[in-house]
Formats: C-alpha cells, sequence, structure tokens
C-alpha cells in the first residue's frame, strides 16, 4: 500500500455539525478499524478456548454458578451470534466501506495518472537518478528509450516541453488494485458472514414471537411458535433418521431449548453403511436416502456420503455423524455391594429407560442413552501399572498416588497409538428416586490392557467428565464370574472368618505348643485384615481403608508394617477365593503364575470398585442394533458472497505483496557534442517500496539506457 496516497486518518466531512463530522472521522478512520480487528480477534480466541453451544449445565459443572452467570451475561457461550459481536462486525463493515470511499477515488485517479507535469529540475532531487549525453539526436535518443522500456513491460507517455521531451512512463501500476480487493474482501466476506449467521432467527425471535422448546415430544405435534417457516432465509441443523424411518425437520439448537425448522421435503433413510479400515477405523459413512418432494409428490433416490452432500431446493444435506437408533439390548446385571454374587436378566431399547429395583429398597431407573457397536481404541500401553510401587515413596504416599489414579483411562495414549476395535459398548444413566444420576459406559468385551485381559466399565458425574475406567480382570472362562464371586466374598464376615483360619493354617502347619498360639494370632490378624480391606466399622474401604489404618502406626515402622500387612491380605485374599469357590460346589483354583497375577488384578479391581458409585454392573450380553444416520441441513446463502470474497482477498494480497509499482521519467534535450548537435538526458526512478530488488532494477535500468553513452557524474554536472 502507498502510504504517501493513503491516509490513515479518517474522511473529513465538510458539514457544519461538528459532532456528525468527528463520528465520520472515527468511523472511517485506520485506528478505528484496526480496533475493531483487534477485538474481533479477541472474541476469536475467546471461541476458540471456549467450547461453544454446549448444554447450559455443562457450564455450570466447569465453572460454578458464579462465573456461569457471569459468561452467560457476557454471552461467551455463543460468542460468534452475540449481539456485541454482531455490533463490531457491522461497525467493521461500515468502518472499511467508508474508508474504501474515501481512498479509491483517489487511487484510481493516481492509476491513470501520468504526473507529467514534472519539470527537470525537481528531477535532479531524485536519489534514484542518472544523467549521460548522447551523440544521436534527440528523436534518435527517444526512439531507442522509448522501444527499450517498451520491451521491459512500461508503458509510456512522451511529453514535449519548452525546447525537450518527457517520457513518463510507469509499470505495476495495478497495485492499488490490491487495497480496494482486499478491504472489498472484508466487507463482502462480513456481509456473507451475518447472511449465513443465526440473526435471521433472532429477528423471528423478536418480530414473529418464536420461542425455543425445552419439552419433549412428538416432533409433528409442537406448537407453531416453536417452528420456523419454509422461507427461512438461512439455517443450520440436524436430524437424526433411524433406519426405515423417515423426517423432514431439522433441530435447531439453541441456548434454552430446540427450534423446529421445517423442510420442502421428507428424508427417508433406508440404509447406513459404514466401512472400516484393518485397524477398525472407519472410512465410510454413507446414508442411502429416499427424498420426497413435498410441493410436487416427486420421489427420487440419493447417496449422501461425507464431502458429498445432496443439495435440492437450496438445502444442502451433509453426512455429518451416525447414532444408535434404538437398538434392542440384552444384558447381564451383577450385584456390586452385599455377599451374594446372584445375576439377573435385564434389556432395554436405546432411548428408552427400565426400572431397576435393588436388594437395599432403593429403587433406580436405567435411562439407556447409546450404544456402539464398534469401538476403536488406543490399545498401547498406558504407562506404568498404578499399582506400580516407588522405592522413594512411603507406603502412605503410594497409596495416595495409586488412590488419585483409581478407575484409570480407557487405555488410551496420546503418545503411541496401537488402534483396534474391541467390540461393543452400551452406554446408560442410572437415576435414582432423587433425579440424581451417574452415567456409565462399558464395554462388552475383554481388552489387552499390560498383559492381562480386563473389563473396562466407565463411570462419570456429569457430561463435561471424561469416563474414568474400572478394570474388572477376565477369568479362566473370559468373564466376570470369578471377580464378582471373590468381591461377594469380601463382604460376607462369615466366609472371611474361615478364609482367616485356612490362611493360618496353611501359613503354620505344625501348631503344637507356643505355634499354636501364634497361629490363633495369624488368623485374627488375618480376619481383621480383610475387614479393614471391606470396609467393616468404617466409611473408607480397599486400599484407602489400609492407608488410614496404617497412618496409626508410627512413621517410621510404617513400611515395615505395611509389607507384613499386605503379605497377609494377599494370602488370605487367596484361600477366601477357594472357600467362596468350595462353598458355589466348585473345585479349587491351582495355586500358579496365572492365577496369582488374577489375584492381584482382582484385588486392586475391587478397591477401585468401592468407587464405582453404582449398585450393579451392567454386562452387556447380546443386541439387535438399529443404525441412524445424523444428517445436518443447512441453507447457507452467503456462502457464495463468501467464496466472492475470498477470491478478492487472494487477489489483493498478492497485489499488494507481490506487485511493486514503478514511476520512470526521462527528461531528454538538445546538447551540442564535440561532433556535432547530440542529446542531453536525465532518468529518475521512483517505488513505493525501496528494496534490494529496487536497488538491483535502477542499476540495470540505467546500464541498458546508458549503453554507449557517456555518464555524466554529480562532479561534472556541477563544473558544468
Amino acid at each position: 500500500m502507498d502510504t504517501s496516497s493513503i491516509d490513515t486518518g479518517g474522511m473529513q466531512l465538510n458539514t457544519k455539525r461538528r459532532w456528525l463530522a468527528e463520528a465520520v472521522e472515527l468511523f472511517s478512520s485506520m485506528r478505528f478499524a484496526i480496533s475493531l480487528l483487534t477485538l474481533i480477534a479477541i472474541a476469536a480466541v475467546i471461541g476458540t478456548v471456549l467450547k461453544q453451544n454446549e448444554p447450559m449445565p455443562n457450564y455450570i459443572n466447569q465453572f460454578g454458578p458464579f462465573w456461569f452467570d457471569v459468561f452467560g451475561k457476557l454471552s461467551l457461550y455463543a460468542v460468534y451470534s452475540a449481539w456485541w459481536f454482531l455490533l463490531i462486525m457491522a461497525f467493521l463493515v461500515l468502518s472499511t466501506s467508508l474508508c474504501i470511499i474515501r481512498n479509491a477515488p483517489k487511487m484510481l485517479k493516481d492509476m491513470s495518472s501520468w504526473r507529467d507535469n514534472v519539470r527537470e529540475q525537481s528531477l535532479r532531487n531524485f536519489h534514484h537518478r542518472a544523467e549521460w549525453r548522447s551523440t544521436a539526436s534527440r528523436t534518435e535518443l527517444l526512439q531507442q528509450l522509448t522501444a527499450h522500456i517498451g520491451r521491459i513491460g512500461y508503458k509510456f507517455k512522451v511529453v514535449e516541453k519548452e525546447n525537450a521531451t518527457l517520457v513518463a512512463a510507469k509499470r505495476g501500476a495495478a497495485n492499488k488494485w490490491g487495497y480496494i480487493f482486499a478491504h472489498s474482501a472484508i466487507v463482502i466476506i462480513c456481509i456473507g458472514g451475518l447472511l449465513d449467521s443465526d440473526m435471521p432467527i433472532r429477528l423471528q425471535q423478536w418480530f414473529m414471537g418464536k420461542v425455543p422448546f425445552d419439552g419433549s415430544g412428538v416432533i409433528a405435534q409442537i406448537p407453531e411458535k416453536h417452528r420456523l417457516p419454509l422461507g427461512n432465509p438461512t439455517f443450520r441443523g440436524n436430524t437424526l433418521i433411524p433406519e426405515g424411518t423417515s423426517s423432514e425437520t431439522a433441530i435447531i439448537p439453541q441456548q434454552t431449548g430446540v427450534l423446529i425448522q421445517d423442510l420442502p421435503f421428507t428424508i427417508q433413510l433406508n440404509k447406513f453403511i459404514i466401512e472400516y479400515y484393518s485397524t477398525g477405523m472407519p472410512k465410510l459413512f454413507a446414508s442411502e436416502v429416499v427424498v420426497k418432494d413435498h410441493e410436487t409428490g416427486k420421489t427420487f433416490p440419493a447417496t449422501i456420503k461425507v464431502n458429498e452432500p445432496l443439495i435440492y431446493k437450496g438445502i444442502a444435506v451433509y453426512q455429518s455423524s451416525f447414532e444408535d437408533g434404538g437398538s434392542h439390548l440384552k444384558l447381564t446385571g451383577y450385584p456390586m455391594t452385599g455377599s451374594k454374587a446372584v445375576t439377573f436378566a435385564m434389556s432395554g431399547d436405546v432411548g428408552g429407560s427400565t426400572p431397576l429395583k435393588n436388594s437395599n429398597g432403593n429403587d433406580y431407573t436405567v435411562e439407556w442413552s447409546g450404544f456402539r457397536a464398534a469401538n476403536v481404541e488406543n490399545m498401547s500401553r498406558n504407562g506404568q501399572d498404578v499399582r506400580a510401587v516407588n522405592a522413594k515413596q512411603s507406603f502412605n504416599e503410594q497409596l495416595s498416588t495409586d488412590i488419585s489414579k483409581h478407575l484409570g483411562s480407557a487405555a488410551k495414549n496420546a503418545n503411541n497409538k496401537d488402534l483396534k476395535n474391541v467390540g461393543p459398548s452400551v452406554q446408560y444413566k442410572l437415576r435414582d428416586k432423587n433425579g440424581q444420576a451417574k452415567e456409565f459406559n462399558n464395554y462388552m468385551q475383554p481388552m489387552l490392557i499390560d498383559g492381562a485381559y480386563m473389563f473396562l466399565a466407565g463411570t462419570r458425574d456429569s457430561p463435561s467428565e471424561a469416563f474414568r475406567y474400572l478394570r474388572i480382570p477376565a477369568d479362566d472362562e473370559d468373564t466376570v464370574a470369578e471377580w464378582m464371586r471373590l468381591r461377594a466374598a469380601i463382604a460376607n464376615p462369615e466366609l472371611r472368618s474361615v478364609a482367616a483360619q485356612r490362611y493360618a493354617e496353611r501359613a503354620m502347619p505344625d501348631a503344637n505348643g507356643q505355634v499354636q498360639k501364634l497361629r490363633e494370632q495369624l488368623a485374627e490378624s488375618s480376619k481383621k485384615g480383610l475387614a479393614i480391606f471391606a470396609g467393616d466399622g468404617g466409611q473408607a474401604s480397599g486400599y484407602f481403608a489400609i492407608s488410614k489404618f496404617l497412618e496409626q502406626i508410627p512413621a517410621v515402622d510404617q513400611e515395615k508394617a505395611a509389607d507384613v500387612f499386605m503379605k497377609i491380605l494377599n494370602g488370605s485374599l487367596w484361600d477366601l477365593w477357594q472357600v467362596a469357590r468350595e462353598k458355589d460346589g466348585l473345585p479349587a483354583i491351582t495355586l500358579d503364575e496365572k492365577h496369582a497375577r488374577f489375584l492381584q488384578l482382582a484385588t486392586n479391581a475391587v478397591s477401585d470398585s468401592f468407587f464405582y458409585g453404582a449398585p450393579v454392573y451392567l454386562q452387556l450380553s447380546g443386541f439387535d442394533e438399529i443404525k441412524a444416520s445424523v444428517l445436518q441441513v443447512t441453507r447457507s446463502p452467503g456462502k457464495k458472497v463468501v467464496y466472492l470474497g475470498c477470491l478478492l482477498l487472494v487477489l489483493g494480497v498478492f497485489s499488494m505483496f507481490y506487485i511493486r509499482e514503478r514511476r520512470l521519467w526521462i527528461w531528454v534535450r538538445d546538447e551540442a557534442t564535440a561532433g556535432g548537435n547530440g542529446a542531453h538526458a536525465m532518468m529518475a526512478l521512483s517505488s513505493q517500496r525501496k528494496t534490494l530488488d529496487f536497488e538491483h532494477e535502477f542499476e540495470d535500468l540505467k546500464q541498458q539506457l546508458m549503453q554507449g553513452n557517456m555518464p555524466i557524474t554529480a562532479e561534472a554536472h556541477e563544473r558544468a
């Protein structure tokens, strides 16, 4: 941009109303436009860092009631549709438009101007100039000079002056178009963005009585005040269509509910297609649909793929994602409390709910919120085991670290990737009679994690949190039955007492005399250790209860006491497992490395299960999948406007940065030489940006124009 011809101030309005002149000067000034761009950049940062258009409970859980209210009043949850953001955009359009109106006529005039009103003396004041004498006549020299500058791309004009001839030339004048295109692009893109914003929907809410719908029910029965007409100029919504069903509306999310957008056609989903790579990653989403026009009754088939939308009547239908369309689920329930591992059958449909009666008298409702037949997980080793012992930590510090990592992750590691399809999963909410709910996500099949197969059972308290996973080791039959048996046995005082006695007898088989008393003491210690781990007589349980118990021991003796305690506990749990199997009429388990590893993992899982927060564990045992396609339906009239603006922006930036304007003047007059009549020439070159390339260009041009002629130095000119 030529700063010599562009004023950074504002437009000067010739009016007697001073306030109006000052307002116009401010709005059209460059400082005002830069300030607006700075505010837009800050708003864009906020909109990037803070997730937009999330459910309001998510923000309450994340920020708390006070900041939730503050951010809500500032409209930070929907920055790009906030009134203040749209106002900034409107002022930016106004400011840039005034800037174009102020500068474009001057630039166009300057582009067509030859600047041929210069004098010989004024050319001598240029830094980049050169003079030389030629034995050729003035006419011959002019022909040589104009022919050369024409060959190298200069446009020129020959002007006869008094006793001289001026050649005014220019090159790269299109640089000025760069300014006009770039600033026009800002206006056009902003207008296109405003056309595609939710401003038309807001206007309908303000002046036509449209309000978001925050209830539930059949879409066709939702009142008219919650529905947007077919003539709505712009919208962006989603529609979920299960296989075999159809939809003629789109859902537009709002902060306080949803608006229903009626469509001029019906979309029926015949089949949803999903294909996978060998790693289990999806490679194709496609919806085979039939579209029926409401006005003509015409029907036609179509296939909607990712990046291959269906466009009909100015409405684009994109393949957005997929969901469950109401799959039928079969599950097996395992009680997580009490001393019995009695299973029960359960069933439900995704999107529905099933009552659940608990043995403790508390009634629950299971709300089936999701089902996925395939899950691609990163199965790389998830760092160090949360039970790993660090020799530099005390036992209590180790337990504190372990507890802080309880339930772990779903075998995900961002650094190393080993993507595999780990099979189906079910997601549901368990809601108590007070309306409080926790969400769960359980995988159907065990996963190989750190060399052992685990069933992952996820839990979280709110949708804004990530799932924390309980890892239940799979037994020899690849089920959770043995773990459930051990968990129930730990909660049974009678079985714990029998197991403690057997452990003492196994640890001290020769019980004559004094040894008998030691065996009894060992049995009592074993019984007490199991009771502490089970959480009897207190709120703490598992490893956390052990940590609390060891705090009562002097710090210098804690490590030794912990080592003894854990050896007794592990040995007692082995006998407890055998007692539980004997009670159920099953043979004893062989004590080997495999089963010892299972017992250790099972013990860890039992400790973690006290944090699971559910009275039952529901394991998926069968399903009848029904897919549903999520389609994004948009009408965006500003899209082509934005494309035009982007094209102008590219052309403008290219012109401003890569096209340099140069002005060349050559003053030629007659001058007598020793050999007769000759000519004197003086050349001056100017550019809006002085760069090394310009310096080289000037030197090359000077050498080419002076070739074969006698240059005149500054000293020679002064002597003359």
